[in-house]
């Protein structure tokens, strides 16, 4: 078993053959197998694109509009790069765990919202803050995935914020 093997069953959990299958993203993930090299090169594509999108999205960051859709859909990229790696029935299953449910919820509304603003209300205001939020749920959802990164970083807020001396 090569290294790149070995890599994606231990991301995974296992093979692929424990999805049940009645389960629609398990017939999917049968009909649209990739090699673990091929994962790999697809999460990489998928993360650079993402990341590209939102580093250029700062180029027209003078118009709001634009800045927030290039922005929202850059991460919309980088955070689906994962499935490719894991396989899409894990990444929703580890989105919506107990612990990041309350992050993923804000994460999407936020995203929702974005888009909303930005092309259905045309208000800038709107967007940037929506965008703002989006930033911060995805900052907070990603520190989930980092044991004791939440306490850490609301202990420091209490310390910074706290006015008494």
């Amino acid at each position: 078993m090569d290294a790149l093997t070995r890599l994606h069953r231990s991301l995974v959990g296992g093979d692929e053959e424990d999805l049940p299958e009645d389960s629609i993203l398990g017939d999917t993930e049968d009909l649209c197998s990739l090699s673990p090299v091929q994962r790999i090169y697809a999460f990489a594509a998928c993360l650079v694109a993402g990341l590209a999108l939102m580093i250029l999205s700062f180029i027209v960051f003078v118009r709001p509009i634009k800045f927030a859709v290039m922005f929202t859909f850059g991460n919309i990229l980088a955070i689906g790069s994962t499935a490719f790696v894991m396989g899409p029935q894990k990444q929703l299953r580890m989105m919506f765990d107990p612990v990041r449910l309350y992050a993923t919820a804000i994460y999407v509304g936020c995203v929702i919202l974005a888009l909303i603003f930005a092309l259905g209300i045309h208000d800038k205001l709107l967007t940037l803050i929506a965008i703002i939020c989006e930033i911060c749920a995805l900052f907070w959802y990603s520190l989930s995935y980092i044991p004791f990164a939440r306490r850490m970083v609301s202990d420091l807020m209490v310390k910074l914020c706290d006015t008494e001396l």
